[in-house]
């Protein structure tokens, strides 16, 4: 099962909107057939496995990091290729999430007399699909924001110059993460002062993620980079329809989704991003729009780098917030892991649900796959 979650793992930044998937067939201790799904339209991992090892499937075992699907999709269901095929057992990581599966792929292959177990390495699996179980289990992306700051939290100086704070090692490791995301989102604020294009670069990327500005007044440029080289999403709390032309016409998708007080309604946001199929979000704000996203509840991770200077008190924060009252009332995250990356540490950390919160209402908190980023 380790092997196939490491075949899964090519599919980090290409499988998007499916789940990442590997599949080993083993028969006498052997392995016959393995495959992993690339990208979606293309057969799943099961069905390639099941190809590469031919008549040697019949009364093998397939490792499947996720429960086989059992209805038609863009492709035929793997339950069934794997009854076909003569497969004598299925061992799935877990179940899948997905409401048009849920259990019933493995009923189907247990109907049909394959021996069946579920939940070998399922953390490690989980945790390789977070924003595909986040998007079918609570509606929402799994929303992970970055940011880079000195040791006394600064992002920039007061004059705005943030560049580099981090060095280049540090910066390529963003990028890495940036490429595993469905999409990349920033504020008006940051296109403003930075003009980024938010593109992966650097490393190889055969997938730029959609890039996402949050707009509420609709005060982009439309030669801004950002837009340039593709389609872009806007979010604006505008309904202005000759300002929406100004981007639908150069063929960007603009979304009005009016809060209050003149805002973007975050919440909403996710749920339509969602609808979009889009499983992870990457964030590359400002402190603004990171302490909206975080006041709104919209944050599940923080992928912190933080570089070895000093910069002071009057420099820029990572997030715009109110003031608190008591130590009671901040927002805790749990941390997942600490790595020195070139001369910067990389910190994740993860919302730590409250004490009292329902079965079911958070994304469990299994430990992280292995993996070089």
């Amino acid at each position: 099962m380790a092997l196939a979650l490491a075949l899964a793992e090519q599919g980090l930044t290409t499988a998007t909107p499916n789940p990442r998937v590997g599949c080993i067939i083993v028969r006498g201790g052997e392995t016959v057939g393995k495959g992993w799904h690339r990208r979606a339209g293309e057969p799943h991992a099961e069905a390639l496995a099941l190809a590469a090892a031919g008549e040697a499937a019949r009364g093998a075992t397939a490792y499947v990091t996720l429960e086989p699907c059992s209805h038609f999709g863009r492709t035929p269901p793997c339950a069934d290729a794997l009854i076909a095929a003569g497969v004598a057992r299925v061992v799935a990581a877990m179940e899948d999430p997905n409401p048009q599966v849920a259990g019933r792929g493995l009923a189907r292959l247990r109907a049909a007399g394959l021996a069946v177990d579920c939940g070998l390495l399922a953390g490690e699996a989980h945790e390789l699909n977070i924003g595909f179980v986040s998007r079918m289990a609570r509606q929402r992306p799994w929303l992970r924001l970055k940011a880079a700051a000195t040791l006394d939290g600064k992002t920039a100086l007061e004059n705005g110059v943030s560049q580099w704070i981090t060095a280049a090692a540090a910066r390529a490791d963003g990028h890495l993460w940036r490429a595993r995301a469905c999409a990349v989102l920033t504020g008006i604020g940051t296109v403003k002062a930075d003009d980024p294009r938010l593109t992966v670069r650097d490393i190889p990327c055969e997938r730029q993620p959609l890039r996402i500005l949050i707009d509420p007044r609709l005060e982009a440029a439309p030669a801004a980079r950002i837009f340039q080289d593709a389609p872009a999403l806007i979010v604006t709390a505008d309904a202005e329809q000759a300002r929406i032309r100004r981007f639908t016409g150069l063929g960007h998708r603009v979304l009005s989704l009016p809060g209050a007080d003149g805002r973007v309604d975050l919440p909403a946001l996710l749920r339509e991003l969602a609808a979009l199929e889009l499983n992870e979000i990457h964030v590359e704000a400002g402190a603004r729009l990171n302490g909206a996203l975080l006041a709104a509840g919209c944050v599940d991770e923080l992928l912190l780098y933080t570089a070895p200077m000093i910069v002071g008190n009057a420099a820029r924060g990572m997030f715009d917030l109110p003031p608190l009252d008591a130590l009671d009332a901040a927002t805790r995250f749990t941390f997942r892991s600490c790595q020195q990356i070139g001369g910067d540490l990389r910190v994740v950390a993860r919302l730590s649900p409250p004490d009292n919160a329902p079965a079911g209402q958070t994304i469990r908190q299994d430990r992280a796959i292995r993996r070089s980023f």
